[in-house]
């Protein structure tokens, strides 16, 4: 064996275990963004400092990187960066790293980190076993506490001890992805992994019934448009009998959560007819001291600043001290002194980053639907079509979630967005780099 050979299978095998390394970080920040109280932020920090370490120890990592990335890579880098040093240069000018809790005060650096972690994951891809091992275990997991939560501790709303909102949220969204995921296993021929295929489906009603159970009702709102953009995506692929049969198993789901919160009194629909009690009330009353009526004066707060700063904004403490002169003329109800953000992903950057702010926020959220869209859209592989198909599920499902919750302010709502995102990038370029449409770049292990 020649000396060049041998040291391109030693390259070849620390290519393999920084790749399976991945694989078990991937599946344990899936698993454990709901389940543990700090896993999403021990995860991240484990990831980000064997890159840091990885990229130290090789001669060439900023020549690797940029082989290995392409003009979408680049664009997708760019949104992050901007989202990220508009927050920062937002920060250093209200004199703090401004956050929802106070231990958790550099999230405005949270997209500039994965940026970097997205190029080095880019050279070391991991497998898809990883994400879907990981949406079993969270998904299930979510369940069972919302479960016992529910109907054992006799809890008012399934929260694990966080905001019950992105608990809901996020459940939601790893049912889905489960959901995604196992249809895009059905009519496989036989494998080692076959027993996945029905754990990603347990997974997935697991996931919906906890997001139900927390009575989380903002989430719902984007399941009619996720339903659809999964059918249109499967369609071509799967045969209408499955497709009938998922169809109608989900609405049996639905069904069956709704008996059951009615059964014992509270869930979803409970809340969705609050709801309508609250728009009711502040229409006809003026109430704004309600779950919605709050929303609804917050987002007229939040118009109005905009307004007098339509440019860069407020800031993080500018805003607040907005807010509490708007409550003391009796422009806003005293109720949202206590809520540090104004209950919208939009009106909130609006509020205080301004045009440029809102901007970014387009472009953070646009970026990756654009080019996951594209993806879904070419590709015939269905394995590259599931994976582009959950990261512009992710997207779409994060912006429905903005609607009526700052999800970008919160710390499990931030890093799942950046983490779920890029991992559905990382594995669909591999994926497509597996059937040689883009040459030069590292793949993963297939599953």
């Amino acid at each position: 064996m020649s000396q060049a050979t041998s040291g391109s299978r030693i390259v070849e095998q620390g290519d393999s275990s920084w790749r399976w390394v991945h694989t078990i970080l991937l599946g344990a920040f899936v698993s454990l963004l709901l389940l543990v109280p700090c896993g999403y932020k021990a995860v991240s920090l484990a990831a980000l400092m064997l890159a840091l370490a990885g990229a130290m120890l090789r001669r060439d990592p900023i020549k690797g990187a940029r082989q290995r990335m392409d003009r979408e890579d680049r664009l997708w880098l760019l949104s992050l960066i901007a989202f990220s040093g508009l927050w920062c240069m937002d920060a250093a000018r209200s004199g703090v790293f401004a956050s929802v809790k106070s231990d958790d005060e550099m999230m405005p650096l949270w997209s500039l980190l994965a940026a970097g972690l997205m190029m080095w994951w880019r050279r070391y891809p991991p497998s898809r076993v990883g994400l879907w091992l990981g949406l079993v275990v969270g998904g299930v997991g979510v369940g069972v506490i919302a479960l016992y939560e529910r109907f054992v501790l006799g809890a008012y709303r399934a929260d694990n001890g966080m905001n019950a909102i992105p608990f809901g949220n996020l459940s939601l969204l790893l049912g889905v992805l489960a959901l995604v995921a196992m249809l895009g296993r059905l009519d496989r021929p036989f494998s080692s992994w076959s027993w996945l295929t029905p754990a990603l489906g347990l997974s997935a009603v697991a996931g919906l019934a906890a997001s139900f159970l927390s009575g989380t009702r903002g989430g719902w709102v984007a399941v009619p448009l996720l339903a659809w953009m999964s059918y249109g995506a499967f369609y071509p692929f799967l045969p209408r009998h499955r497709l009938l049969q998922t169809a109608g198993g989900g609405w049996l789901l639905v069904v069956a959560l709704v008996a059951m919160t009615t059964i014992t009194g509270y869930g979803v629909t409970q809340r969705v007819e609050r709801a309508i009690d609250d728009v009711r009330d502040y229409v006809i009353e003026g109430d704004g001291g309600s779950s919605v009526g709050l929303r609804l004066e917050m987002w007229q707060a939040g118009g109005r600043m905009f307004m007098e700063k339509p440019l860069l904004g407020w800031g993080d403490e500018g805003l607040k001290e907005a807010r509490d002169m708007m409550v003391n003329l009796g422009l806003l109800h005293p109720g949202a002194i206590r809520h540090d953000q104004l209950h919208s992903d939009l009106v909130d950057t609006a509020a205080r980053r301004g045009l440029l702010g809102v901007l970014a926020l387009l472009a953070f959220y646009g970026v990756p639907a654009v080019l996951f869209a594209r993806h879904l859209r070419c590709s015939r592989d269905i394995h590259a079509r599931v994976l582009a198909l959950s990261g512009l599920l992710i997207v779409t499902a994060f912006i429905g979630f903005g609607l009526t919750q700052s999800m970008l302010r919160d710390v499990r709502g931030l890093s799942g967005y950046l983490g779920l995102s890029m991992t559905c990038w990382v594995l669909l370029k591999a994926r497509l780099a597996e059937l040689g449409r883009t040459p030069n770049v590292g793949t993963g292990a297939a599953l």
